[in-house]
């Protein structure tokens, strides 16, 4: 059976771990060639070696997604190691919850910097190569579909307290998705959405401890209690979380020639939670 995204270049946000990690692992077991970016070298090394290991190809791109250059960087760093660019993943992210009488101006702009103006960098600096792209293939006759996934969240399409900078830019990023898709389309770039619901990350796992961890000098809270997932699993329908790997699905879903007259929307991967 001839690969999905056999020819393809994917750019994945945040792909050292998680979520990000299983969609490039995914895309490049589908025969993409893959640009792996991390705030950490490290994990985002690991996911170019473990790539390698397979058969597959893929560069890292070390860089924070709120850096000012980085959308400029990330691009490049396709164009360069492989010549064009397919598809764009927009992942990374993390929270930084408060409710709105103690959240500060710091934490705001830390969320909306990392899941709204980040994603906007990128979509950016993509639009010359894009569009370029385009203007060849139509001069040729052909007719050749480029993608773009933004991640959202179901704390975006529903609210959730002590959310209100995360469901703020999880909000804009299903705005601007809907956007990109009009001013794209021209083009043929199908530009959607997904948003998560309980998917089980490091920022989700199970613990009755503070565990933090270091994101742009700062520790971040992570974790969940064990009581917060028993009673998360009862709004779940299918009755559990998702995995990372069911996670990385949905994102693909949207990435196969099958998708290629769906844009602007927004798919819930949430096991039925947020649905309805």
């Amino acid at each position: 059976m001839t690969a999905r995204l056999d020819g393809k270049v994917a750019i994945v946000s945040g792909a050292g771990r998680g979520i990000g990690r299983a969609i490039a692992l995914k895309f490049a077991s589908e025969g993409a060639r893959v640009v792996v970016n991390d705030l950490d070298a490290d994990p985002a090394n690991e996911v170019v070696s473990e790539i390698a290991a397979a058969g597959g190809q893929a560069v890292a791109c070390v860089a924070n997604v709120t850096d000012a250059d980085f959308g400029e960087r990330f691009v490049k760093a396709a164009v360069d190691a492989f010549g064009t660019l397919d598809i764009i993943v927009n992942n990374a992210g993390y929270t930084w919850d408060n409710v709105v009488q103690k959240m500060t101006d710091e934490q705001w702009d830390a969320i909306l910097d990392c899941h709204l103006k980040a994603p906007f960098r990128v979509l950016r600096a993509a639009y010359p190569v894009l569009r370029e792209a385009s203007r060849v293939e139509a001069e040729q006759g052909r007719e050749v579909f480029r993608k773009v996934v933004n991640i959202s969240s179901i704390s975006g399409t529903q609210g959730n307290s002590g959310q209100i900078n995360y469901s703020s830019a999880k909000a804009g990023i299903m705005g601007m998705t809907k956007t990109m898709a009009k001013e794209w389309g021209r083009m043929k770039v199908n530009v959607n959405c997904v948003a998560f619901a309980f998917i089980e990350t490091r920022l989700t796992q199970p613990t009755t401890e503070a565990l933090t961890v270091s994101i742009d000098g700062r520790d971040i809270r992570v974790g969940v209690t064990p009581e917060r997932i028993t009673a998360a699993r009862k709004d779940i329908p299918l009755g559990r979380p998702g995995t990372a790997e069911e996670a990385a699905g949905a994102v693909f879903m949207l990435c196969i020639p099958e998708a290629n007259y769906v844009t602007g929307q927004t798919v819930i991967c949430g096991g039925g939670r947020g649905n309805f």
